[in-house]
């Protein structure tokens, strides 16, 4: 699965993992000095809204230092690790990471856009009823309408900037990451075939090559994509939950803590993800047997196409049988998966909103930061929630991965896996 389309998967992925803590701390460590040398400013006042954000210096270090960390990592893997993929599998990763990281940004950049603009639709509201002689319907001066007016009509203006970018950068993403998944599918479906000798005495083998295969790119395509998501928007908004809890004093029950959204969004998160982790651990291997009924079904079926005495209806009826046990096992284990998972989807939506009561209640933060908290927690939470959001396919994800690990062991001449040589 990794051998296929990664130079030496297991030392690549360690490095890579090294290699991005060494940048990340030195990014965070030494950014201003790296500034300096260049000549550019970081700053250190109110963001900018709008496109300006992508282009100032902060931005323009970022490029500069990610082109040149990617570039000696990839530099050192083309030496020492020659793989017939690794422009995809090493260069390709790299800008995918960066396309996700550049997505996430734009959400950062929508988020700064919500105070201000948010802040100017409260104060156009604050007024409304309070008519005097001269002033509008709402109780406002003429000046003061088309005042609002055009400044609400300039941040639209700056959103629909954004929301463009956004569109294009996602668009380019995708179609990428298409290309990427089925170059990695490629790979796959050289590297088996390659070794068809070997393997294709396994249960099911021509299906794990064409359909598993096919399967596990386009669920990369999907899971892969969300977990870089999930960690670039965590290293995007983190920050930005850190400084607006200044604005929350208290939480409900806790009372007075420090830095009270951050520690509850991450509390919150962890529980949900251990909930489900718990009540979902026997689905990838039911998943996985259920492919093995399946196959054996269609296996069966697909020899009676060419022998008279094959796919009889008895046997086919025990097959059959045993697809119907199977299905009905997963049904079982999934409905109470469900219920733990809908329960804490639910609780979630208005979970923020239950910390907030104390903060709104004696009105400490404007209607700007309000909708700032709000997308900032729920970004945050989201990310940590990856497992809770992605559960079920993973679990598909997990299952295949079972199967094709069969593959592999054949081709080293090992034992299959324990659940490979289990019965239906």
């Amino acid at each position: 699965m990794f051998k296929s389309f990664f130079p030496n998967p297991r030392l690549f992925f360690l490095s890579v993992v090294g290699y991005a803590a060494i940048c990340s701390l030195a990014w965070y460590g030494l950014n201003e000095h790296f500034a300096t040398i260049l000549g550019l400013k970081l700053e250190s006042s109110e963001p900018v809204i709008g496109l300006g954000h992508f282009v100032s210096d902060s931005f323009l270090l970022f490029y500069i230092y990610y082109f040149a960390c990617t570039s000696l990592f990839a530099t050192f893997w083309f030496m020492v690790g020659r793989h017939p993929w690794q422009w995809w599998s090493v260069v390709g990763s790299a800008f995918i990471l960066f396309s996700t990281y550049f997505s996430v940004q734009v959400s950062v950049s929508i988020n700064n856009w919500r105070r201000p603009f948010f802040d100017l639709v409260q104060d156009a509201l604050k007024n409304s009823g309070q008519k005097s002689p001269g002033e509008t319907a709402n109780g406002v001066s003429a000046e003061t309408v088309a005042s609002i007016s055009k400044d609400l009509f300039d941040l639209i203006i700056i959103f629909s900037e954004i929301a463009f970018l956004a569109i294009v950068v996602y668009v380019v993403t995708r179609f990428f990451v298409s290309h990427y998944i089925f170059r990695w599918r490629t790979a796959m479906n050289d590297y088996y075939t390659s070794q068809w000798g070997q393997v294709r005495h396994i249960e099911g083998a021509s299906q794990r090559i064409q359909e598993d295969a096919m399967r596990f790119a386009e669920i990369m395509e999907g899971l892969g994509v969300s977990i870089v998501d999930a960690v670039m928007t965590l290293f995007a908004f983190l920050p930005v939950l850190w400084a607006l809890s200044t604005h929350v004093s208290e939480l409900p029950v806790v009372g007075a803590i420090a830095h009270p959204l951050f520690v509850a969004s991450l509390a919150w998160s962890v529980f949900g993800t251990g909930l489900l982790a718990v009540v979902g651990i026997k689905l990838p291997g039911l998943e996985f047997r259920n492919q093995r009924v399946e196959a054996a079904f269609r296996k069966e079926l697909v020899y009676g196409e060419d022998a008279v005495s094959r796919a009889q209806p008895q046997t086919l009826k025990e097959l059959f049988s045993n697809v119907r046990k199977s299905y009905f096992r997963l049904y079982f284990n999934y409905m109470y998966f469900n219920v733990a998972r809908m329960l804490y989807v639910q609780a979630d939506n208005i979970f923020v909103y239950v910390l907030l009561i104390p903060t709104i209640a004696v009105g400490a933060i404007t209607f700007g930061i309000l909708q700032q908290i709000l997308t900032a927690f729920n970004q945050v939470s989201n990310s940590f929630q990856y497992l809770v959001n992605s559960w079920t396919t993973i679990v598909q994800l997990l299952s295949i991965y079972k199967r094709l690990s069969a593959f592999e062991a054949a081709i080293r001449h090992e034992p299959l896996p324990a659940i490979d040589q289990l019965d239906t």
